[in-house]
């Protein structure tokens, strides 16, 4: 199991979006983010937030739908980014016909409700777990994973 890099308190959904603001620039083709946590978590927030800030440096503002009923959505940036919600899927092997696994190697991939992947899950993938606290106001983020994350997660874990 990759181990606790940090833990972060998200005061608010604004604080959520600037950490998926603050990501979107670390991000390379290969990179897949595990977003762990409830419903109402913070995840999709999250993944939305980071979305539109790799495209905005394009000078591209569009929709970020979620894709709990489309399963994934791809955008079309300097990297593909794919964002994935695998909520609905009852068999790994329903991700590799979603095409995911290959693109765990070509884009940058955003993945809700990873348990999904079971033996899937990327080596080197980095795991961010989203958690409700102060009765629901605010949110923790727990992110895990290899040492090479760290020099790229300076900045945002203290």
């Amino acid at each position: 199991m990759p181990r606790v890099i940090c833990h972060l308190d998200l005061a608010d959904a604004d604080a959520t979006a600037r950490l998926g603001q603050a990501f979107a620039d670390r991000l390379d083709a290969g990179d897949v983010l595990l977003l762990d946590g409830q419903i109402g978590a913070g995840k999709t927030h999250f993944a939305r937030a980071l979305i539109a800030a790799r495209l905005a440096r394009l000078g591209r503002h569009e929709d970020i739908p979620s894709p709990t009923f489309t399963l994934v959505q791809t955008y079309d940036a300097d990297v593909e980014i794919w964002h994935a919600d695998l909520y609905r899927l009852t068999h790994p092997d329903e991700v590799i016909e979603l095409g995911l696994d290959e693109a765990f190697e070509t884009a940058i991939c955003l993945v809700e409700w990873p348990d999904r992947l079971a033996e899937l899950v990327p080596e080197g993938a980095l795991r961010l777990s989203f958690s409700l606290a102060a009765g629901g106001a605010s949110r923790v983020v727990e992110i895990s994973g290899g040492p090479d994350w760290d020099p790229r997660l300076a900045g945002i874990c203290p």
